[in-house]
């Protein structure tokens, strides 16, 4: 048997911080190169990328597994109760970066995966879609592979996305969607000025305090039958003038959207410009604007597949899972334009935190989870 805590102890140890691959790639190709899967490396710019797939190319059934090995940065190593790479396990506790986030996620599909194909071949395929971009821009990672498997006639016929998903309690929680990410940077130019004399001068901050006013006040909407109420942040407002008799010629702003299915990029976006335009009216002030959509919203409406996962997660759990679209952003959002995808995964409270550490039981768990999902799903 596959050990999937093994696994994870060994993929923690390989340091691998986007973009650096650490070694993390190299070591899932030779386990399932040895285990028939034929492996694919998808470098793209520098981003290491592995795909691999046991059966034949192209069958309809077709059951797909997407994770990241990247992992964000240690931060301040000497607040580390363990050594960050060092996979130590304490009181049945395994330490280190990556270890919820997600390298314990790919090592329980990766041995479910491997275990299954050896003792009860399917009819049909399975793909480890495993990216090492996901903390990182994610210009080079999933959405790579999802290029070269168009280029390749690769294709899943559904994926299950390995990201913790449980907030405090393993199996209480899968992810069916997303809510869409859109940042957008203000920059508001008046007039410099003596602030003695303000009538010479066109001051940029009441246009942008009115701006960011409109903006944060704005109601989106009230939520959706799977998604809560969308929501806007101003997250900073920067002038930087360090004197108190100078009116500034700029200013500038950043606020952040997440959004549910009533919203699209581009209808917000078009919705910012205009309230902009609109304060530049009231006050003689010029903005310009960039914006930046890191994903839309997408949801996969309870089915097959999220019936699959429910019932394998009560079973090795005794807990029914929620269906659920909260959260920030994965690489679910690029999977979604491909085939059906659902995220299911660990209890994530540690993740990207000083100590991230995961229960090695529910590595085992998840590994059996995986492993009865598949077992159902190729069964059907």
């Amino acid at each position: 048997m596959t050990d999937p805590v093994d696994l994870t102890a060994r993929l923690i140890r390989c340091p691998s911080v986007t973009p650096a691959e650490g070694g993390a790639l190299v070591l899932l190709q030779e386990l399932l190169t040895e285990a028939g899967f034929t492996c694919y490396r998808v470098d793209r710019n520098g981003t290491s990328n592995l795909y691999a797939r046991w059966g034949d190319k192209g069958h309809p059934r077709t059951f797909g597994f997407n994770g990241h090995t990247d992992v964000v940065p240690v931060g301040d190593e000497a607040a580390w109760t363990a050594d960050p790479f060092g996979a130590e396990i304490r009181d049945g506790v395994m330490y280190g970066r990556g270890a919820t986030d997600m390298k314990s996620g790919v090592a329980a599909f990766a041995a479910a995966a491997v275990d299954f194909v050896r003792d009860t071949p399917p009819d049909g395929a399975i793909v480890l879609a495993i990216t090492g971009d996901e903390e990182g821009d994610a210009t080079d990672g999933t959405i790579a592979l999802l290029d070269w498997m168009d280029a390749e006639a690769e294709a899943m016929t559904v994926c299950l996305v390995g990201e913790p998903t449980c907030p405090s309690q393993m199996g209480e929680m899968m992810k069916i969607g997303r809510r869409g990410s859109l940042s957008a940077w203000f920059t508001v130019t008046g007039r410099q000025g003596h602030s003695a004399y303000p009538h010479r001068a066109l001051n940029p901050m009441p246009a942008m305090a009115r701006l960011m006013d409109r903006l944060a006040s704005h109601t989106l909407d009230e939520g959706t039958d799977h998604f809560d109420a969308s929501t806007l942040a101003v997250v900073t407002i920067d002038t930087g003038n360090p004197a108190t008799n100078v009116i500034p010629a700029q200013t500038r702003a950043t606020v952040n959207i997440r959004f549910n299915d009533l919203h699209s990029g581009a209808s917000l976006s078009d919705w910012l410009r205009e309230e902009a335009a609109a304060v530049d009216t009231a006050f003689g002030t010029t903005t310009e604007i960039r914006i930046k959509v890191s994903g839309e919203s997408f949801l996969t409406p309870p089915g097959a597949l999220s019936d699959i996962i429910g019932r394998a997660v009560e079973a090795e759990t005794g807990v029914v899972p929620e269906l659920s679209t909260s959260g920030g952003t994965s690489d679910a959002r690029f999977v979604k334009t491909h085939c059906p995808v659902v995220e299911f995964g660990l209890v994530g409270k540690t993740m990207h935190q000083v100590d991230e550490c995961v229960p090695v039981e529910q590595i085992d768990q998840l590994k059996a989870i995986y492993t009865r999902i598949l077992r159902d799903w190729f069964a059907d």
